[in-house]
């Protein structure tokens, strides 16, 4: 239904206001021709007419005697040389009609008003269209003469304007039917145009649809190289990018799922454990032990959430103050010596002796030490080392943190700092320790670097503008 009367409404909105504005234009454009055709051959007919009434009129003018001018009035009317195309007239004074280039007297039903029309007009002519009983269509010209009797006080010439009507009619008709093959050509392109839009748009809200329910296998095909392909190809990639991160979503609540798992596990172990030896301290110290680091670890990652929470709807917020990198990368390497030890890895630390403050969240940095430190220990095989060096740089902090561990696959390097996004699924973590960790720097006006080659490690450079340079 909906897709039905998307189609219907592209149609009638292309109809109504292209189409119709066309046909519109056509019908104007064909009043409009057919009044200038008829203004012409009237206009012509009028000045015709009009000639020959003058040439008679000069030609009677000429004469004095009234005898003479009755003589050549006859003469004139009565050899009329054109009487197979025009009817030429006498008139008397009183408006009749005394003679006819036929022979014919006019029927009763023929107006002679024009002789007193002619009588009130500046030139002494007048023009007259007429329609008669019979259906013949005449237009007549009325002229008086000279005066020299009151037999032959005027002249009408009259013609049949038929012939015009029916040219008319036959110019009216070609320009109707080149109009309508305008139409009907613009309809069938303008049909075909239209179809050219609904078909894609009826794909993409069928494939959009289905990207809504979850499905982004489906990808729209591109038909044209213009705007509506231009739009199947951002939604495709759209598309891509969503099965891309749900599938990395999924991925992170399967990871999470199972980072959750292993601590709860060995709590709950533990706990059975500790119930029924409560006679052995060596082991309680250790299952308090495990017990309290697992919990640890369940506190944190729990945080690490939350704060990727706040990040994504905008409610993280930093505490800003004078910073000492130094005693907070300190607190991050002394945290995970010992851990590091454990776990036959090295980690060699070179403190300088001074760096400049930075204007930051103390708690903040130190959560981005600690997280990068936790990777490269996490990443790192037993007999591996961990370098930790800090330095200025042309005004800014710098810290690298480097490991000899598992390193980072080409392709998934650009990825490594996306959310969910996680390269190597075989070692603990939830994926979005690096997202949250170049968010804060970047909150910091920082910038956090990932630089790693498989097989042979990893390294992370963390630069922090300097407190006098930040406020400057």
């Amino acid at each position: 239904m909906r897709k039905m009367g998307l189609k219907r409404s592209i149609t009638v909105r292309w109809a109504v206001n292209t189409l119709g504005l066309v046909v519109v234009m056509l019908i104007l454009a064909e009043i409009l021709l057919l009044t200038i055709a008829r203004n012409y051959y009237n206009s012509s007919a009028e000045q015709y007419l009009a000639s020959r009434m003058e040439t008679i009129s000069s030609a009677l003018g000429r004469f004095t005697s009234a005898s003479a001018y009755r003589t050549e009035v006859r003469n004139i009317v009565e050899q009329f040389s054109e009487k197979d195309k025009f009817e030429l007239m006498a008139l008397s004074d009183a408006g009749g009609v005394t003679l006819t280039s036929s022979g014919f007297q006019p029927s009763d039903w023929l107006p002679t008003g024009d002789f007193w029309a002619a009588e009130d007009s500046p030139d002494g002519g007048v023009f007259s269209d007429l329609k008669l009983e019979s259906g013949e269509h005449i237009l007549r010209y009325t002229k008086l003469l000279p005066g020299l009797s009151r037999e032959y006080s005027a002249m009408m010439i009259m013609t049949s304007l038929d012939a015009v009507d029916a040219q008319v009619r036959a110019i009216a008709a070609t320009v109707t039917a080149v109009a309508a093959v305008m139409v009907l050509l613009m309809l069938a392109s303008g049909l075909y145009f239209v179809k050219s839009i609904v078909l894609p748009v009826r794909q993409i809200s069928d494939i959009a649809r289905s990207y809504a329910e979850g499905d982004f296998s489906e990808r729209i095909e591109k038909r044209s190289d213009d705007e509506l392909g231009d739009l199947c190809d951002s939604i495709n990639y759209m598309a891509g990018t969503l099965e891309s991160t749900e599938k990395m979503k999924n991925e992170f609540i399967s990871s999470v799922s199972h980072e959750l798992r292993t601590p709860l596990t060995a709590i709950k172990g533990w706990s059975e454990t500790l119930s029924v030896m409560e006679n052995d301290p060596e082991t309680v110290k250790k299952g308090m032990r495990v017990i309290s680091g697992e919990t640890q670890r369940l506190s944190d990652m729990v945080e690490e959430l939350l704060d990727f929470s706040r990040i994504s709807d905008g409610r993280f917020t930093l505490n800003k103050q004078t910073t000492d990198i130094l005693a907070e990368l300190g607190d991050a390497v002394l945290i995970y010596t010992e851990r590091a030890k454990e776990l036959g890895i090295d980690i060699e630390y070179f403190e300088p002796e001074m760096l400049p403050f930075v204007w930051g969240d103390p708690a903040r940095l130190r959560q981005v030490f600690i997280n990068i430190i936790d990777n490269a220990v996490k990443y790192s095989n037993p007999g591996g080392k961990v370098s930790i060096e800090a330095y200025e740089q042309n005004g800014r902090v710098v810290v690298s943190i480097s490991d000899t561990g598992v390193g980072i696959p080409a392709e998934d390097l650009p990825k490594i700092k996306q959310k969910f996004y996680k390269a190597n699924q075989t070692r603990r973590g939830s994926g979005i320790g690096l997202a949250v960790a170049d968010e804060i720097i970047s909150m910091h006006g920082g910038e956090l670097i990932i630089r790693s080659e498989e097989h042979k490690g990893t390294t992370v450079v963390i630069t922090l503008p300097t407190e006098q340079r930040t406020k400057s």
